[in-house]
This record gives C-alpha cells, structure tokens and sequence, in this order.
C-alpha cells in the first residue's frame, strides 16, 4: 500500500476515497472549513495538502486509520497513527481489559479478531462450539472465516449454511473494498472456493422425510427471526440458536486498534440460553 501511494499520489487517493463515499467536492470542502477550489487543485496535484488538511479530510471522509497513514505518506508526510503489537507491554491494558470481558460473557460465544479475521481471543463459549474441528485448522494463527466455512470447520455443522455463509461473504466484500486489502482479497477467494455441502442445498427450513423431529433452536421449531440474520449451529446433535453482534473501539489512535473487532453471539431463544448454561456451569 506504501507502495501504491507513493506512486499513485495523495490527490488521486482522496479523490477516490471521496467518490467511494459519494460525497461532492462542494459538500466535502463544506465540512473540512475549505473551499471547493482548493479541494479541486489537491485532487489534481496542483495544491500539496498541509498534512493537518489531509488528517482533517480523511477524518471527513471515514477512512479507516491505516489508510490515513498512506495518504500522509502519499503527501510526503510521516506516518500519524503508530501499529502497536498486541504483545507490547504497553497493550497490557488492553489485552486483561478485552480478556475480562470476554469471560464475563461466558457461557455465550465471543471472539476478538484483527482486521484479516485472525482469532485474537475467545472465551470458553466459544471453544464449545468447536467440537470436531479439524484440528489444523485451530492450529495458530486461527482465522475466524476459514474456521467458519471451511468442509472440515464449522460449516459442516451450521443449519442455515447457504444464508449465514452469504452474509460472511458480503462482510468481507465490504470491508475489501473500504480497506483495499490484497491479504483479504485472497482470504475471502479462498473461502469462497468452498463448496457448500450437499446437506445444505435445500432451504434451512425444509424438513424432508427421514428427517428427526425439530429440536431446540431449529428453525422448523421456532419463527424466523426477522430482526437480524441467526446462526443455528448444532451441537451434540442439539441445534442451537444465535444473533451476532460486532463492537469495535470508537476515535481508534492506532492501527492495530482501530482493526479489532469483539463478536458476541447472543441466543434467540430461552433454550439455547439454558442449554449453554447446563452445559459449562
């Protein structure tokens, strides 16, 4: 990406991350305090933005924290924001401050994940749902999307693959395109390549002769959720029932920050609640 910058030059990137954002040089000059000439000629190359014109854009125009570093560097500006390594004894905060609240939502699955999906943390919710994984995939760095729709993952487990599958995908689509990240492109062409089982050609819903009866959580039991997307997942032969949620940390100052990402998986209903909580106490 430094890179590209370097070659492709600030005014060009800020163009493009306007024009993504669908937002007019007018409006964007409006909310930066400048004027839609000056932003013109930066576009063009004939004005060198200040590097706080370029912060103060970036900022206007959403740009993730990594790629403010690459327009500073395509301006000829040192980087603003550090990367900090999660092991760095100045992360120490942070790592017991997520690995608390992790736990405290035990006996409910939670993860933390960095930008390219690669599982951080995750409590002992989590771990339950991993049985019969293969075990080279929890093999270190685990990545959250391949674990999920890999054939020897979780997929082969998860009721409603075709539709929960489509959503990781859409996720990943858009986060390529906001982030612009080859590491992702090739994660999400890779998980993509997987087949969907056989098992789960027919709709999530569809009960065939043979089938067993509907059991806790399974969609034929209990209505469709029309607030969010679930995730049913079976589990000892128990289908269990879950909504996810994604919380990420709000005016991020560094690089490795500003992409982590904590998802919490909350039960739609009382008995996947109550089955969690019997099963690890």
């Amino acid at each position: 990406m430094t890179t590209a910058a370097l070659e492709t030059g600030v005014g060009p990137m800020l163009r493009g991350w306007r024009e993504q954002r669908r937002i007019s040089q007018l409006e964007l000059a409006l909310r930066a305090g400048s004027s839609s000439r000056h932003i013109s000629f930066v576009e063009t190359g004939r004005s060198r933005p200040s590097e706080e014109m370029v912060l103060r854009l970036a900022e206007h125009l959403d740009v993730p924290v990594r790629e403010r570093n690459a327009l500073l560097l395509a301006a000829g500006y040192a980087p603003h924001y550090a990367q900090t390594p999660l092991d760095d004894p100045s992360m120490s905060a942070l790592r017991e401050g997520m690995e608390r609240l992790l736990r405290a939502y035990d006996p409910y699955p939670a993860l933390m994940v960095d930008g390219t999906y690669t599982v951080v943390a995750a409590n002992r919710g989590m771990g339950m749902l991993l049985d019969g994984v293969a075990p080279h995939l929890l093999a270190p760095p685990v990545n959250a999307m391949r674990l999920t729709l890999h054939p020897e993952g979780l997929a082969p487990r998860i009721r409603n693959l075709p539709e929960w599958r489509g959503h990781l995908l859409e996720q990943m689509e858009r986060q390529i395109a906001l982030l612009r990240s080859d590491t992702l492109r090739e994660l999400y062409e890779e998980v993509a390549a997987h087949p969907v089982p056989p098992a789960h050609s027919r709709p999530a819903d569809a009960q065939q002769p043979g089938d067993a009866a509907p059991r806790l959580g399974d969609a034929a039991a209990h209505p469709t959720f029309p607030f969010a997307l679930p995730l049913r997942i079976e589990h000892r032969h128990t289908v269990l029932s879950f909504v996810s949620t994604i919380a990420t940390f709000n005016t991020p100052m560094d690089v490795t920050v500003s992409e982590l990402a904590i998802e919490t998986f909350l039960p739609t209903d009382p008995e996947t609640a109550k089955y969690l909580q019997s099963f690890m106490p």
